[in-house]
């Protein structure tokens, strides 16, 4: 089997599986393991898979820029929106992650609504100057310009003096092996920080995102109260959450 036919192969069963285990696509195909991680290293140089240990996982289209990503599956992350804005209760205080699902969240939520929104995007700032009744709290720090969001280590110390009711968490990557993922480190940390200083933290997942994976840990799956999805709840990913105990609220 010639290199292309080997990749275009790993592709396909990556799609159909949702994961490549190179040790067992060597066995099956009878060639070495260095040939299988060989292709995966080039396949993700490519962009077209995430490396992971002992072999690869689907990558999220959600790697692209913030401008690219608000033109990704409009439909679902407004429906995800819909849901999530429906958990911040009149009076209450929510913290709001940044990214394009997190920007449908703060114009799903209601202008009369009497709430406090606590962000570090300044994007979702902006959204909610027309909110009369929602108090808003801007976290500083360094700008991450490919989630519009602030980062490092004034932000996370920002952060930690804050606390709210619920945090509304955005993610690139949902996989049940993975976990919940992210393409930087340091908005991995932030995000993190985030977390920690609200009661319950929902994670915003539209479809696209469900079954992918990047490189940055975020969080583990018993560290969310849920995950807001509009992926299918019959599709193998979402079955499999729910077998390790996720709490999958369907959108849509």
């Amino acid at each position: 089997m010639l290199a292309a036919e080997r990749r275009e192969y790993l592709l396909g069963l990556l799609a159909r599986t949702g994961k490549i285990v190179a040790k067992d696509v060597a066995a099956g195909l009878g060639l070495s393991e260095d040939t299988v991680r060989r292709d995966l290293r080039d396949l993700a140089a490519e962009g077209r898979c995430q490396r992971v240990y002992g072999g690869a996982l689907p990558v999220s289209p959600a790697a692209a820029d913030y401008g690219a990503r608000q033109a990704v599956a409009p439909d679902g992350k407004r429906a995800v929106a819909a849901v999530a804005a429906g958990l911040v209760r009149p009076g209450g205080s929510v913290i709001l992650d940044g990214g394009t699902t997190a920007l449908a969240v703060a114009r799903a939520l209601p202008e009369d609504l009497t709430c406090t929104v606590v962000t570090h995007s300044p994007t979702i700032a902006a959204a909610l100057i027309g909110h009369p009744r929602a108090e808003l709290y801007l976290l500083g720090g360094r700008v991450y310009k490919h989630s519009a969001v602030t980062c490092g280590a004034a932000a996370v110390e920002a952060a930690q003096n804050v606390s709210a009711e619920l945090c509304l968490l955005g993610v690139t990557g949902v996989h049940p092996d993975a976990g919940l993922t992210t393409g930087d480190a340091d908005e991995a940390a932030m995000k993190r920080a985030l977390s920690a200083r609200a009661a319950d933290t929902y994670v915003l997942a539209s479809s696209e995102k469900i079954g992918t994976a990047s490189p940055y840990r975020v969080l583990p799956w018993d560290a969310v109260t849920g995950l807001i999805t509009d992926a299918d709840p019959h599709a193998p990913p979402v079955r499999s959450l729910r077998a390790l105990g996720v709490n999958v609220l369907t959108a849509g």
